[in-house]
């Protein structure tokens, strides 16, 4: 796990000049994608908060998909580096994969409530640089209550609706970007494989069958020894052979049984 520090220049109360300095970082690293087609960016979710009073919400987790087949590289910024810690802030993701980036907060104190700062992971890929940008905002209370939020019961609901509709729009654009598998798509093949192992169950014990009365006929044989029989000489058989015909009939026997 490594932790990315940046020097914003923001001391004691300088939340205006770390905002500037974020704004700058964010333009500078926007312009490298020399005006062609940004390469979209798949992040989970869209809006981090943290709650003072609940400790799991002081770790969030951000979910960053490859959905191509291309490797790419990451880089995380943020507008306030010295209130929060983002483990592997800078690295890369395979392709058809995906890694999860933990974003902790340092300091929930309630000066810092109702802040909101601004996240930004760039990716390059394929020759592309793509970028996102979300918000990070502190509220006080415990996570499902009212304290420190602000915000009344319908405003949280529409929230959420807007986030269920963002996702399902993501996941439509990633389904789209991601080819079948051929193990996904069903095919004659696999509709007839009950049948066809029925049948061929029932060969092999028709097989085991006919090998066993085969065995049998052979034991009930004459030794080539016996002079006096009435079955013809052709058809006397040696004493090995009629051990394997046992140990044979053995074998199949236990097949039967089981």
């Amino acid at each position: 796990m490594r932790r990315r520090d940046n020097h914003d220049g923001q001391g004691q109360g300088g939340a205006a000049a770390a905002e500037q300095a974020g704004n700058r970082g964010v333009r500078r690293a926007g312009g490298e994608t020399g005006g062609g087609s940004p390469l979209p960016v798949f992040l989970f979710p869209s809006e981090l908060l943290f709650h003072s009073e609940d400790r799991n919400s002081h770790r969030r987790v951000l979910t960053l998909y490859n959905p191509y087949s291309f490797n790419m590289s990451f880089k995380m910024w943020c507008t306030a580096p010295s209130l929060y810690r983002v483990v592997e802030a800078e690295g890369s993701v395979r392709a058809k994969s995906c890694v999860d980036l933990v974003v902790r907060h340092l300091d929930v104190s309630p000066r810092n409530w109702g802040r909101r700062d601004r996240f930004r992971l760039e990716v390059r890929g394929g020759g592309q640089v793509g970028g996102r940008e979300i918000w990070a905002e502190l509220r006080g209370g415990e996570e499902g209550g009212g304290g420190g939020g602000g915000e009344d019961e319908e405003e949280r609901k529409m929230k959420r609706r807007q986030g269920a509709e963002e996702r399902r729009g993501q996941q439509r654009a990633l389904s789209a970007l991601t080819p079948l598998s051929p193990l996904l798509v069903p095919t004659h093949t696999h509709l007839q494989l009950p049948t066809c192992t029925a049948v061929r169950s029932v060969s092999q014990w028709v097989v085991c069958v006919a090998v066993a009365v085969l065995c049998v006929a052979v034991l009930m044989l004459p030794l080539h020894t016996d002079s006096s029989s009435v079955v013809p000489r052709c058809l006397h058989v040696s004493t090995n052979q009629k051990l394997v015909c046992a140990y044979t009939l053995g074998l199949l026997t236990m097949v039967f049984l089981r």
